[in-house]
């Protein structure tokens, strides 16, 4: 392991309750949607499948291994690294600054998306982290394929860009995070949060009718930036407790 990063045990943990955590918010569906975050220059450890899947609200840490970039890796026999892989490796292979990678199918940005909804600061304090996201530019990859291919991730990724989201259009989010990696991780999920909050708020506005008007200049520049104590770590806390207490109970560990 890179030194510098964190205990892989831990993180594995960390990746574990994220998957709990999209499942609880209402991110994801059943077994669609996964998580990973870098532990070496050509490493990762991904959340994948085991012969028991029963979708990510009863995530368990054995269903978190490392992989190398190329997919391959000491990996249980009975386990396998998710279809979309590729989304994972190859905004690491071309982001340096990105240490975590959460993919997600929340419903509502699928249904902005498919419906062509401008993604706008509608809102200011309500959702200051989608305010902001907004403001700055929430990049949408236009195809719905599932990427399952090294090309199509690496146009995915060539829409991300330097963007901490993307919105692939009928289909879902990739959100990332930077920094020492269980950080990352707890990053990637609440931007992931902050896109589905602006999602919801677009598509109640639109189904009124009203036109869609960003939020006025002065306004946003009334909005503090509370920095990652706030936006992060305390966020993260409310919703691994969240996820705690709404979870299935079952023990991270056997």
């Amino acid at each position: 392991m890179t030194v510098g990063l964190p205990d892989v045990e831990a993180l594995r943990e960390r990746i574990a309750v994220a998957c709990r955590v999209l499942a609880v918010t209402g991110l994801v569906e059943h077994i669609l949607g996964h998580v990973s975050a870098r532990t070496g220059a050509d490493s990762l450890l991904v959340r994948g499948r085991g012969p028991a899947e029963r979708g990510l609200a009863f995530t368990v840490v054995d269903d978190v291994q490392e992989v190398r970039l190329d997919g391959t890796g000491e990996v249980p026999a009975d386990w396998s690294a998710p279809g979309e892989l590729p989304i994972h490796t190859e905004v690491l292979r071309a982001r340096p600054d990105v240490t975590a990678v959460v993919h997600a199918h929340p419903p509502a940005v699928v249904a902005a998306s498919v419906a062509d909804l401008p993604w706008l600061p509608l809102v200011g304090s309500y959702d200051i982290p989608a305010a902001r996201l907004a403001h700055d530019g929430i990049p949408v990859w236009p195809r719905s394929a599932l990427i399952r291919r090294r090309d199509l991730a690496e146009q995915m990724t060539a829409s991300l860009g330097d963007r901490p989201v993307v919105v692939l259009r009928g289909h879902g989010l990739v959100a990332v995070g930077s920094g020492e990696p269980t950080h990352a991780v707890a990053e990637a999920v609440t931007r992931a949060l902050a896109v589905d909050s602006l999602a919801r708020i677009t598509l109640a506005a639109a189904a009124t009718g009203a036109p869609l008007r960003p939020i006025p200049a002065e306004d946003l520049a009334e909005l503090p930036d509370l920095g990652p104590a706030f936006n992060v770590a305390s966020m993260w806390r409310h919703l691994a407790a969240r996820a705690e207490h709404e979870g299935p109970g079952q023990p991270l560990r056997p």
